[in-house]
């Protein structure tokens, strides 16, 4: 528990790097965004494909744990014309490609996707594939609300090349759902499970979340034990991201003093990354776990892990388009987001405009630095043998990570760096050296979630 205290500092969760705080917005604008997707199209996306996120912002109710970009709503009105708006902002991308792009993975996030009807849903894929291919091994995914994904949801998606779902289960303490809002019944998961089987789906996955309010070490044994009997696929087990200061987050159904402490807080991680493993999942990257037949957990073994805004997948592709308000897109040499207000989002692309708002167009620096991040959240490990992989900054690195070196967490040598079983759940702080752009500019408020 030493180690909790000492390494319990803010840090970014390195879905990117740069991490969006540190994007430089005086080198960026929408035209160099452009070329960068033209770029890396024409280089790797007509051969290996690109992927799509789409983002689906509509819940009927607020999630107090929740730091998504979200639009409360009972009005199903908004479905059509907000597919409509995702449509429009696809053929802004199709008009950058030489040719009809082939897709390889779609991600349906939310928000609460499942907000929207099965018939909307099906328009709004239909839509995509008037001027595109399906990659021969599509990977087809969605995040799923237990309490109203639906069995026409669940086949229409099938239908359409849909092969994963992922539902929020959180927690099952009927307390600990009240004080987050999301009060979801075992049963309703277990349904929602079951029908995903019997319909077809290869994989079902289930995000469980610790660190929540009024959460004790034994809701998280008794969490994960009812979760192994379902036996998902797939489990993510996450560090509730205590975020309360960015502006339109629902973070605000407790107090700060309802969550657990961090010591605690460990114990909940350690036991149930034990209860995991001895049930027979193989552990992924960070927070996430796969049973052994999972293509995820194959990944790891075959060094195609791969991580971004989707999270950990499988494969990969340079160019990955976001779609939707607030969405972040990868052309793998740029970052672009859109319009966080949805109003703003639908009146760009009503005008014909990609509705971005701010960007990254990475540095050669910055390549080589994210490269490394990307293999320490994946592989546990990194090196500099090759020139590619080599920057200025390595002996401070080197000095940082001595620390970590001296407590377990790493293995050093004048070439690289290998982080233990010891080290795995401190990666984020492991990550930390290598992030040239935060070391050089501390922020002077917090911007991140602690790393325990």
């Amino acid at each position: 528990m030493d180690l909790v205290r000492k390494y319990n500092v803010a840090g970014p969760r390195y879905t990117s790097y740069p991490t969006v705080p540190y994007w430089d917005d005086t080198t960026f604008d929408v035209e160099s965004w452009k070329e960068s997707v033209k770029v890396s199209f024409r280089e790797s996306g007509i051969n290996t494909g690109i992927s799509l996120y789409i983002h689906l912002p509509f819940c009927e109710s607020m999630c107090t744990f929740c730091g998504c970009n979200k639009r409360i709503t009972k009005n199903h009105k908004v479905e059509t014309p907000y597919i409509e708006s995702v449509l429009k902002e696809f053929d802004l991308y199709l008009d950058l490609m030489e040719q009809k792009p082939r897709i390889k993975q779609i991600h349906l996030g939310g928000g609460t996707p499942t907000f929207f009807s099965p018939q909307n849903l099906k328009q709004l894929i239909d839509g995509i594939f008037k001027n595109a291919y399906r990659d021969d091994n599509v990977e087809f995914s969605f995040e799923g609300h237990p309490n109203n994904t639906t069995y026409e949801h669940l086949k229409v998606l099938h239908d359409l090349g849909f092969s994963r779902v992922c539902y929020g289960v959180q927690d099952y303490n009927l307390k600990v759902q009240k004080a987050i809002n999301r009060v979801q019944p075992f049963e309703n998961v277990q349904q929602a499970t079951q029908m995903a089987r019997d319909i077809g789906y290869s994989s079902v996955g289930h995000d469980i979340i610790y660190g929540l309010p009024f959460q004790t070490l034994e809701d998280v044994i008794s969490t994960i034990e009812k979760t192994i009997k379902l036996k998902p696929d797939r489990i993510a087990f996450y560090s509730y991201a205590h975020v309360p200061w960015i502006k339109g987050n629902g973070q605000r159904g407790f107090k700060d003093e309802d969550l657990p402490h961090p010591t605690i807080k460990r114990a909940q991680y350690e036991t149930g990354k034990l209860l995991l493993t001895q049930a027979g999942y193989v552990e992924v990257g960070m927070d996430h776990y796969a049973l052994p037949d999972d293509t995820l957990a194959a990944a790891i073994h075959n060094g195609k892990l791969h991580r971004n805004f989707m999270g950990y997948n499988s494969s990969k592709t340079d160019l990955m388009i976001g779609l939707g308000v607030s969405s972040i897109s990868d052309s793998w040499s740029g970052f672009a987001q859109n319009y966080k207000n949805i109003e703003d989002y639908k009146q760009a692309v009503d005008l014909g405009i990609l509705p971005v708002f701010r960007g990254h167009i990475l540095t050669e620096e910055d390549m080589i630095i994210r490269r490394h991040i990307l293999k320490l959240m994946c592989q546990f490990s990194t090196n500099w043998t090759s020139n590619s992989d080599y920057f200025d900054e390595v002996p401070d690195v080197l000095i940082a990570l001595k620390e970590l070196e001296a407590d377990g967490l790493v293995v050093l040598d004048k070439n690289g760096v290998i982080i233990t079983e010891k080290g795995k759940p401190f990666v984020r702080n492991i990550c930390l050296p290598f992030d040239l752009r935060l070391k050089r500019k501390k922020p002077n408020t917090q911007l991140f979630s602690m790393t325990v």
